[in-house]
Formats: structure tokens, sequence, C-alpha cells
């Protein structure tokens, strides 16, 4: 598939989830096969305008992760135009609008999903960032505001007659945030009424779920909480969706997936990261403020909090990591769930 000259290998989309999938974790996941597309972190179109430091820092991506899409957000047009021409400057692929993010702090600035109850000016948004680059301009949005404005069918068609070359629309409301289950139905009808590809987003969490809702008519599926659990869901979808069984996946690889992100964190932090396109900051804020390792270990943290839910003791080895103080440590706690575990299973 498409998006607009963009050829995707896989409909499979890796979800952008705040905090979650920087560049270290998109590239791993994208090494285990069947991601057709990357979306970095949200980044504030102020800050790429700016120039600010740790704004350019949600934005590094590298070559291996090809095609990308820098999703960005704010509420003015002109700002969200010349924003969306500084992406195109870095060599993204895509540039994409977040229109779903019900976080008050992104809302309460008329960006994110707030965008979704202003919806001519939202579609001014999008006709001021296609004039100004020639890179597909992409929309994320919601099911609605709340139950009492859902409106993303609308907005669909005004932002696609606005120049937009796909959306991806999540089946929730602002107000639901995460709870509840998202509505694929609602979701699949919108893909009905506009000619660019849709895709679903929400409660993907197995490979049978993404396949079963390709099956409903959307174009593809963004995968956000299902992939920090499991990062070859994508390549296990894949494998269904050619007829083939989901391969399986050791305890082994899933430790080695910990250990290799580690290790790409520290390469990064250390300047002995290869290939990338906008390189890291000499002087990473969100790194430095925090010091190397501490800053390596919240991010382990951060993904183990989702990576080892149903795990067998998954509970004991969070609060283990969750108290390391050291690389060390943590190697030798991971070690010691997924593989020593393993070994005593099988004795």
């Amino acid at each position: 598939m498409k998006i607009g000259p963009i050829q995707l290998e896989s409909p499979f989309v890796v979800s952008p989830m705040a905090g979650m999938t920087d560049t270290a974790f998109r590239r791993l996941v994208k090494r285990q096969g069947g991601c057709g597309l990357v979306v970095s972190e949200m980044v504030s179109s102020e800050g790429l305008i700016r120039g600010i430091d740790r704004t350019l820092e949600y934005a590094e991506y590298t070559e291996e992760e090809r095609p990308v899409s820098i999703q960005i957000f704010g509420g003015e047009p002109a700002k969200m135009a010349e924003a969306a021409r500084v992406v195109e400057q870095m060599g993204a692929n895509i540039v994409d609008v977040n229109m779903g993010c019900p976080v008050p702090k992104i809302a309460k600035h008329n960006a994110g999903c707030s965008l979704m109850r202003e919806p001519a000016h939202a579609a001014e948004i999008i006709a001021a960032m296609s004039k100004a680059v020639k890179i597909p301009v992409t929309v994320k949005m919601r099911k609605g505001w709340d139950d009492g404005e859902i409106n993303a069918g609308d907005l669909a068609k005004r932002v696609e007659d606005a120049g937009a070359k796909a959306i991806a629309i999540h089946g929730r409301t602002a107000k639901q945030s995460y709870t509840g289950c998202a509505d694929w139905h609602f979701v699949t009808e919108v893909a009905k009424t506009v000619s660019i590809p849709v895709f679903g987003s929400g409660d993907c969490i197995e490979p049978e779920d993404i396949i079963s809702r390709m099956k409903s008519g959307v174009s593809g599926v963004y995968v956000g909480r299902g992939v920090l659990r499991n990062p070859w869901i994508l390549a296990q979808a894949r494998d269904l969706m050619e007829g083939k069984p989901a391969r399986s996946i050791t305890d082994e690889e899933r430790g080695q997936f910990l250990l290799d992100y580690m290790n790409l964190l520290l390469s990064e932090i250390d300047g002995e990261a290869e290939g990338f396109r906008h390189a890291p900051s000499p002087k990473p804020q969100a790194r430095e403020a925090v010091g190397r390792e501490r800053w390596v270990i919240n991010k382990i943290r951060a993904l183990c909090s989702w990576y080892t839910k149903g795990f067998e003791g998954g509970a004991q080895f969070r609060i283990g990591v969750n108290s390391a103080k050291s690389i060390a440590e943590l190697e030798d706690l991971i070690e010691k769930f997924f593989v020593l575990n393993k070994i005593v299973a099988s004795a």
C-alpha cells in the first residue's frame, strides 16, 4: 500500500507512544520484520521551529527505520506549516499531525484531540501544511471528544479535502482515554467515506487481533501497547497474513531484546550510535538531567511495565527492575529471569 508516493511493505505501523517508542525501540521492532512504518513520539511544533535541543531529541531517527513519519502537535496553521518544513528538511518521509492526544497539558493548548472540537480550524492546519511541503501530510485522530461529540467521520472528509494523504483513527473518544473498548465498527464505517487510506488503532494485543481488524475493511493497523508487550507482534501478524503460523518467541529472545535495547540506548548517550539522519544533540538535555545510567534504567523500567505483563513471576521481576541502581544489576536481573528460569523449567 501507499501513503501518497511512499510505498509501505506492510500495512502494520508502530504507533507513537510518548516516552516509549523512541528511535532505539523502533529500530529493534523494525529488525523483527512485519513493520511497514514507524511514527516518532509526538514533537512540539514550537520546539521544532525554535530548534530546542530536547524537542529535537524526540525527532531523532535513523536510516534503518525508513519509511519514517515524524508526528507533530500544535494549533496554529502558520507554525504547523513551518514545523512541517523542518520535518521535511530533516529528511523524514511523512509528517503526521496529532489530533488524538487526550492529555490535558496538550489538549488545553488547542492541540491534540482538542482540534477535533474545531474541525474547520483543524482542516485549515492541514491545508497550510500540505501547501508548505512535498512529503505526505497525515492525521491521527480519535473517534471524537466524548460521546456527545463524535465527529471523526466529518473531520476525516475535511482533512482529506485539505490535502491529507492518510488518516489513523483510534476507536475511543478523548474522554475515554484508554478505558473501555475501541469501536472498530465506527473506524471501518469512516473508512468507507473517504478515498485515502484509513488506519485503525486500539486493542490489538495479539497478532490475531491485527489480522481480524484488517479483515474489517481498514487499509492498515497502528499498534501501540501491543508492540510494547510483544515487539514481535507485527512480524507474527505478517506471518498470519501470509498463511503461515505465527513465529514463536523464546524466553531467551525476549531477554536479548531488553539487552539489545539497553545497548542501543547506551551507544546513543555515549555518542557511538551510527546511521542517525538527525544526530543526537551534543548535550542531550533529557539524558544529562538524570545521568547516563539512571536515564537508561528509567527507560527500561518504563518498558518493563508493559513488557512482562502476564509473565509468571513478572511482578517480582518488575520490582527488581524498579529497585535496580546500575546497568550491571539490570543485566543480571534480565539474565536470571529470561534465561535461568528457562533452564530450570526445562530441567
